[in-house]
């Protein structure tokens, strides 16, 4: 009697959460991997020729932890967050219910992009006492276009100092000649 073959060794590629049951096509080229579902490139991984790895793409989570905030505590796909977002999360999960503040800064990576986030989350992390809604108001202000924080360098100066003259703007209306 023959014993059962064991299975090849494998490694295993995350794709996103709403795609989990799903039976993706893999497209393999010799740098990369590429999984389709139904037409559409869901996830992209860099090919590894080790064996019985597994490799996570966190963003792949991010509405699972919407739902359960609680997996960012022992998630392994967190682990390999880029280290702004591990340092707000340290700091964010030491206090009551900061696993639910941190799943709303990651959840901000679909609209605002992951650059954006990392760059709000280090703005805030600057300031010394960083939250969620320091990083959501750094976000807006990236998103609306504000001026840069940092001054402009130029090699303009003033010659002369303005003096405050409050009749200035009645002088330059000519209906309010009578207030003098």
């Amino acid at each position: 009697m023959r014993s059962a073959q064991p299975l090849p060794a494998q490694s295993l590629y995350s794709v996103p959460a709403e795609h989990a049951h799903a039976v993706p096509s893999l497209r393999v080229y010799p740098g990369e991997l590429r999984l389709v579902a139904e037409g559409q490139e869901v996830a992209r991984h860099a090919r590894s020729f080790e064996r019985d790895q597994t490799f996570y793409d966190f963003t792949h989570y991010i509405g699972v932890i919407g739902r359960k905030p609680g997996a960012l505590r022992n998630g392994a796909p967190f682990a390999e967050m880029p280290e702004p977002l591990l340092r707000l999360q340290r700091h964010l999960l030491k206090q009551l219910g900061g696993d639910r503040v941190m799943a709303d800064v990651l959840g901000a990576i679909p609209a605002h992009g992951l650059d954006a986030v990392i760059v709000a989350v280090e703005r805030s992390l600057e300031s010394g006492r960083p939250s969620g809604e320091h990083v959501m108001n750094v976000l807006a202000r990236l998103k609306s276009g504000a001026p840069p924080l940092a001054p402009v360098a130029t090699t303009l100066s003033v010659a002369e100092e303005p003096r405050p003259d409050v009749h200035r703007y009645d002088r330059l209306r000519p209906e309010a000649s009578h207030v003098d």
